[in-house]
């Protein structure tokens, strides 16, 4: 079997002078297979006796390089493709309902994934996650279409398969589609004892603590710096017949409040359209999460998959540094990735 990914991904290190690391060149081994096994020809596949699964599905922990290695291979695949923020994903979806009023589920959901099949043979959801009964309760029967229709998924995720949506509301009903992704899934674990974002001299240099005169004056004169000559205004955007409005809009870059942003009644589709305007943004005075502002924290990880599914860069206040946050009980793990996203989004270039 030939590994076209594999060679690719050992000069794509060299060439960034990252670490090829064993533990990832063994990942895209399996990549290099996954994509032999699922993309031959037709005639090969007419006279293959073996099922080939249909997901690749990677899991690990924050900051060991998941995210890098399936941009790579999905940069490098030829055939038609879609990369979706899996809320962004679920929202389409929602709409596509909304806007046939359809009653019957099957009919919709089929309509849908057909209508999906047509942009795109294989879709690539980056950490993966399910937060949302609705959406807990609709997957089995989605995705069990979308295999159907021979449309392939690559995922990355913090969590294995059987653990997804794990304490959830009404979890028994989440179940069928955790049995529909292991049997069409190859199920691999990465592991690396380092977080790569806070590695390789990644400096903090936009991240501000804690919430006192200095840091205020800091970030005030940052701010003073990238908006300069630029002009100041308001906008409003509107999302299902709700207005939000943005007050501190420079030309694309954006200035919050947390509470402007995570104590409103806002969600990943209010996140997306914010985000539309946006090629920087300041989040200011975040504060310490705990099971009492757990609401608050879930909508503030929402808001940080977003920004960071849009490669945005990121300025932030908050009352400590970063690696001093608490978390509710229920959010620890995904919040980890949130941290990890945290430190690169505050560090990455901008221009």
């Amino acid at each position: 079997m030939p590994k076209k990914f594999e060679k690719k991904f050992i000069t794509y290190c060299e060439n960034q002078d990252l670490e090829v690391n064993p533990n990832q060149i063994a990942v895209i081994e399996k990549l290099d297979k996954y994509h032999h096994t699922n993309f031959k020809s037709f005639f090969s596949k007419l006279f293959s006796k073996k099922q080939s699964k249909k997901g690749f599905y990677l899991y690990g922990g924050v900051g060991v390089g998941k995210t890098m290695i399936l941009n790579f291979f999905y940069d490098h695949l030829q055939e038609k493709k879609l990369k979706l923020h899996f809320n962004e994903f679920m929202l389409g979806f929602h709409d596509f309902v909304h806007e046939r009023k359809e009653k019957n589920e099957e009919n919709v959901i089929n309509q849908f994934v057909k209508n999906l099949k047509s942009k795109a043979i294989l879709i690539y959801f980056d950490e993966f996650q399910v937060t949302n009964i609705v959406d807990a309760m609709i997957l089995g029967k989605l995705f069990d279409q979308i295999f159907k229709e021979d449309i392939k998924i690559i995922v990355t995720s913090n969590t294995k398969i059987s653990e997804l949506y794990k304490e959830g509301l009404q979890r028994d009903q989440f179940i069928p589609f955790i049995k529909i992704l292991e049997d069409q899934s190859i199920e691999e674990e990465l592991k690396i004892e380092d977080d790569y974002r806070k590695s390789n001299d990644n400096q903090k240099q936009r991240y501000f603590f804690p919430l006192n005169q200095e840091t205020n004056f800091n970030i005030n004169k940052f701010f003073r710096t990238i908006t300069k000559d630029k002009k100041q205004s308001s906008i409003t955007i509107n999302v299902k017949g709700r207005d939000y409005k943005i007050e501190n809009f420079y030309e694309g870059i954006l200035r919050f409040n947390f509470n402007q942003l995570c104590d409103q009644n806002l969600g990943a589709e209010d996140y997306l359209e914010i985000i539309k305007n946006c090629k920087f943004m300041v989040i200011d005075q975040v504060p310490q999460f705990n099971d009492t502002n757990s609401n608050q924290q879930q909508r503030f990880i929402t808001l940080i998959d977003v920004i960071y599914d849009k490669n945005i860069s990121l300025a932030v206040t908050a009352t400590q540094n970063l690696d001093q946050f608490t978390s509710s009980i229920l959010l620890e793990k995904p919040f980890k990735r949130t941290i990890s996203r945290l430190y690169e989004l505050t560090s990455k270039e901008y221009n």
